[in-house]
């Protein structure tokens, strides 16, 4: 059986899911719903994306460097809960929604790198990769038990009550994180450090740069979340334009099913990533994106649109884990997880940000057909990316990590 800690760890997946699930995919029909045009709803998503990617890489070298890692992670989760607090307010003006985005913003570069960093310092680099896979699979459960409560939260209660829950489901996350016992966490370990180096100082941004491979691999990552990000959000923006109650249950039914993909793979794809390598699976999880946007311009069908997301739980399944062991991988003994970790997320906030303001501005201009067929073309210069720019980067027998740099 796992130590306390570690399922104290799992929980935490669970809980903090429950919480970002009510801040995430609904903001955007909830604007929508209360009037604002895309082009404004893409703005509001874009000033919280270029927050997160401000803060990105920052936190990551904040987060190597941390010896307290629950308190830091205690502080961000409360920032998200002042952000909830802020949208169930209901008091639509600029001010409070670009307030509460800024908050929001600001905390969210913290939590997965945490989580990962105290996961890694748990249970170290060899069984990190099934470990991780099991918290994807935990924290993909709590996306979608939130997202069943927030099927009847919206009908009973509005929109409003979607945020008001989101800030109460920061209460278990909290309980979670206070089991976790600091002093199994190891420092050096934790932010990839061998032990043999455990006294050096870990390099800086620059000996990234120096990795050609983790270059393009950033490169890839950008693309595909340019294409990625923007077409839930759509879809929700689409159809709160007819009918609000409608759109929120579609919006959960999405959440439900890409979520339910993920618990069920998450822990398959840690031990596959771990037996055969991580660049199969990375272009499996890449190719489905494109074909994603081409069907969403095929139908209206309520089912069939909601069928089309078992798509988007295979890619944000595989990318979500398998992208985590690439940066292991690349920064295993060298003291730079973290770091690296935070570099990655600021290419998927970079382009996170910039696909929601890109498809507003083509749906303004050109309709949502045009949006979805342009986002999957960016995904498949993404995917061709990674075929050319991306080895395989689990080490082999007799293949280390130094001799691939």
């Amino acid at each position: 059986m796992p130590p306390r800690s570690l399922r104290a760890v799992e929980w935490l997946n669970f809980f903090l899911a429950d919480v970002q699930t009510g801040l995430g995919p609904f903001l955007a029909a909830y604007l929508a719903s209360s009037g604002w045009n895309p082009a404004r709803v893409g703005y509001v998503l874009t000033f919280g994306g270029l927050v997160t990617v401000a803060m990105q890489t920052p936190a990551g070298a904040i987060v190597d460097s941390a010896h307290r890692k629950r308190l830091l992670l205690a502080c961000n989760l409360g920032l998200l809960v002042g952000g909830a607090l802020l949208l169930a307010a209901g008091q639509l003006n600029a001010f409070s929604i670009y307030s509460a985005q800024l908050l929001m913003g600001g905390a969210a570069p913290f939590l997965g790198p945490t989580v990962a960093s105290m996961t890694l310092g748990i249970v170290g680099a060899k069984a990190f990769d099934s470990q991780f896979g099991r918290n994807q699979a935990f924290n993909s459960a709590g996306n979608v038990f939130t997202a069943l409560l927030i099927v009847y939260v919206s009908y009973r209660f509005g929109y409003r009550a979607i945020f008001v829950l989101a800030a109460m489901m920061a209460i278990p996350a909290a309980f979670a994180l206070t089991s976790i016992d600091p002093k199994e966490i190891d420092y050096s370990g934790a932010r990839g450090l061998s032990a043999s180096r455990a006294q050096e100082k870990a390099e800086g941004i620059s000996a990234l740069l120096k990795d050609r491979a983790l270059v393009c691999f950033f490169a890839a990552v950008f693309l595909f979340h340019l294409s990625n990000a923007a077409m839930l959000p759509q879809l929700g923006e689409m159809l709160s334009k007819d009918n609000v109650k409608k759109a929120a249950a579609f919006m959960s039914a999405c959440v439900i099913v890409t979520q339910l993909v993920i618990s069920i793979s998450a822990a398959w794809i840690g031990k596959r990533a771990a037996e055969k390598g991580r660049k199969p699976l990375l272009m499996i999880g890449f190719g489905v994106l494109p074909i994603r946007g081409v069907l969403y311009t095929l139908t209206h069908v309520t089912t069939a649109l909601v069928a089309i997301q078992v798509l988007d739980g295979v890619a944000n399944a595989i990318f979500v884990i398998v992208s985590i062991l690439v940066i292991k991988d690349r920064t295993q003994g060298t003291g730079r997880f973290n770091l690296a970790a935070g570099a990655l997320a600021t290419m998927v906030g970079i382009g996170a940000a910039l696909s929601t303001t890109v498809g507003g501005a083509l749906i303004q201009h050109a309709g949502y057909r045009a949006s979805f067929l342009s986002l999957a073309a960016i995904a498949v210069l993404a995917m061709a990316v990674l075929c050319l720019g991306v080895p395989e980067t689990l080490p082999g027998p007799g293949r280390s990590l130094e001799s691939s740099l």
